[in-house]
Order: structure tokens, then C-alpha cells, then sequence
């Protein structure tokens, strides 16, 4: 099932990209301007068909992205039916429309996740308490600490702990993160029985816990992080809750932005990657997302749609948010840019994006493998 989730979840995460190039493509032609391409993927091209609308239609071998290309894309293009002959605010419309359309699919599904069962990711998270009930509550495993008893045991992240039991005592449910410190402190140094769920197979592990003397080095009786995986389900309030969470994340994003680039400038490379992901931590994010279900996945690829959104909106001169900027400044000087000029502002910044992902995917591979 996790495998099924987790290709779903990639031809989601595909589907964002070709939901935003649609956006331009929706307002380009609603803006007076041709389209002559559309295509999935980036060049090499792989296949492609001239529909009845006159624009090509392709598919191509590097599936990272997408991309709409417009008849005379430059500002300074003159011909009819070109870009650069529309009005300034049908440029913007046509530049921005791909923000709207990730903000619009982040709201879907962030409501259709308040119906169905919400992850409760954030401290906090937002949602309105008189119209909000938990549906299902598990203890996992967080993380495990390396030649920790619980390590020796064979416990792995992301195990369901269902319940623990004491010599001579009777099993006790696991059912809050809180509990399982308390228990494993007034048994400090005992053998302790714990039952776990891993790939819906229940699975029991003797375990021996630290005494407290060995605690005192810095350690913990167990070893173990434990985490809640919760799911609450909303009904009137679901959109309300969806505009709650997209602020939550927003604030969230630029937080982890400020993060990354204020780490910069002090040299602290490890802090500011840690910050960012590109298609192999996406994957690796989605897979483990797969292994708690589909709300997980739904959540991570609607995280996935607003974090587009918002990149897209800063001034990077690659994306659409940077050429928008270029644009406006260039009405603000009263001087159009000439074609030489846009396409060397747009290219250098592209080749550095390039080269950005490159780093991030180096990074990722060493994060995660």
C-alpha cells in the first residue's frame, strides 16, 4: 500500500507543476496571447502533437518541471499575438496565474483533508476547537538512538507502540507520547515488554531498560523518541481551517528562509541546507509520508503546492516572481527592456537555479543516503 501511496504521491507532486503551467497557459490565451508550446517535462523533447488549437503539446525526458512558451516571450517582441505587445497587467496576470493556481490547489486540498482527517503536523496547528475532533491518535517511534536499548531491541522509526508491560504487572496501552518517559523512568533498570505494529504486523521486543545511574551520563532509560500521529476531522469549518493552515505555512516558510540565509552569512552551510530539499528529499519526504497514509501524503504534496506558490512570488529572476519584479522595474524606469537584455537577466539566473538544484540534490543524497 505505501508503495501505491508513494507513486501517487510523485504524480501528484508532477501534476503541481502542470497545474501551474496551465494557470499561465489559461492566462495567456484569456490575454490575448499565442501559445506555441506546452510541455511536461523539461528538453530533451520525447514525443509532441500539434493539437487543433495550433499549439504544440509535448512530453519530455527531464520530468522536473514544465513549460509554456509564448509566442514572442521578451517585452520587447512586437508581432501580433505576442507577449510583448499585451498590456502590463495582462502580463502580470499571465506571469502570476501559476501562483494562483498552487494557492487555489493547496486550499483543495487542505479542505478536503480538514473533511477527511487532518495531520496535526505544527505545534498549534490551526483549527477551530467547537468544530474539531480527534478521529485517530497513534504513538510512534520518533527517532533511535544509536547502541540505545531500544536500538538493540529492533525498534525503527515510524513503529506503532501499542502497548509496554512491567515484570509481574498487567500491559498498559500506549496512548499518549507523554506516557512512555514516565513508564520507562519508574522501571529504570527492569526488563520491559514492548508490543509494536510495523507493516501491519505486531511484533514483541524484550527490552532493557538504563539504570538510573547510566541515565545521569546524558542518556534516556529507553533510547527512543516517541511522536504522535494524529488525525482530526472538521465539517463547516474546513475551509476556514484550510486559510488558517496556508498562513501557518507561509509563516512557516519564510521563517525556514530567514533561517537558511541568515546561516549563510555566518558560514553555516550544514544549518542553511538543512533548511531546503529539491527532488530527492521531496521523494524521500513522500515515501516516508506513504508509510502513514494517504492523509500524510495529501498533506505533504498540499505543503508542496504553497511552497511553489510562494517561491514563485520572490524576486529570483528564474522564476515567475523574479520576471515580474524585472518587469515592474523596467515601467518604473519608463523604458522597456530590449530582448538582449531580458534573455541575459533570464538566462544567467536560470543556469544559476541549475546549479542551485544540482547542490541541493548533493545535499539531499547525503541527508538521506
Amino acid at each position: 500500500m505505501s508503495v501505491v501511496l508513494l507513486i501517487i504521491g510523485i504524480l501528484l507532486f508532477l501534476g503541481l507543476v502542470v497545474l501551474h503551467e496551465f494557470g499561465h497557459f489559461i492566462a495567456a490565451r484569456r490575454n490575448g496571447v499565442e501559445v506555441e508550446e506546452f510541455g511536461i517535462g523539461f528538453p530533451p523533447r520525447a514525443w509532441k502533437r500539434t493539437t487543433k488549437k495550433g499549439f504544440i503539446f509535448s512530453l519530455n525526458w527531464l520530468p522536473i518541471g514544465g513549460f509554456v512558451k509564448l509566442k514572442g516571450e521578451n517585452d520587447a517582441a512586437t508581432e501580433q499575438g505576442s507577449f510583448g505587445v499585451a498590456r502590463f497587467s495582462g502580463k502580470a496576470k499571465i506571469m502570476l496565474a501559476g501562483v494562483g493556481m498552487n494557492l487555489l490547489a493547496a486550499f483543495i486540498i487542505f479542505t478536503a483533508l480538514a473533511w477527511l482527517g487532518m495531520p496535526q503536523l505544527l505545534d498549534h496547528q490551526f483549527k477551530i476547537a467547537s468544530d474539531t475532533k480527534i478521529i485517530h491518535n497513534e504513538v510512534l517511534v520518533g527517532a533511535v538512538d544509536a547502541g540505545s536499548p531500544a536500538d538493540k531491541a529492533g525498534l525503527k522509526p515510524r513503529d506503532h507502540l501499542l502497548t509496554v508491560q512491567a515484570p509481574q504487572e498487567q500491559a498498559v496501552s500506549i496512548a499518549a507520547a507523554t506516557s512512555l518517559p514516565a513508564f520507562t523512568k519508574k522501571h529504570a533498570g527492569q526488563t520491559i515488554t514492548l508490543t509494536y505494529e510495523r507493516n501491519q504486523q505486531h511484533h514483541t521486543a524484550q527490552v532493557a531498560l538504563r539504570t538510573t545511574q547510566e541515565v545521569k551520563g546524558g542518556s534516556a532509560y529507553l533510547g527512543l523518541s516517541p511522536a504522535e500521529f494524529s488525525l482530526t476531522r472538521a465539517t463547516w469549518s474546513a475551509p476556514v481551517q484550510a486559510v488558517g493552515l496556508i498562513g501557518q505555512f507561509t509563516a512557516a516558510t519564510f521563517s525556514g528562509l530567514g533561517t537558511a540565509i541568515g546561516a549563510l552569512f555566518h558560514g553555516d552551510t550544514a544549518k542553511a541546507s538543512a533548511q531546503v530539499s529539491g527532488p530527492v528529499g521531496i521523494v524521500v519526504v513522500l515515501h516516508d509520508g506513504s508509510l502513514l497514509g494517504y492523509q500524510f501524503v495529501l498533506l505533504i504534496v498540499g505543503v508542496i503546492s504553497l511552497s511553489l506558490a510562494i517561491m514563485n512570488v520572490l524576486p529570483i529572476p528564474a522564476l515567475d516572481g523574479g520576471r515580474f519584479y524585472v518587469l515592474a522595474l523596467s515601467r518604473l524606469f519608463g523604458k522597456k527592456l530590449s530582448q538582449g537584455a531580458e534573455e541575459r537577466i533570464v538566462g544567467a539566473s536560470f543556469v544559476a537555479l541549475l546549479l542551485l538544484i544540482v547542490v541541493i540534490t548533493v545535499v539531499d543524497v547525503k541527508r538521506f543516503f
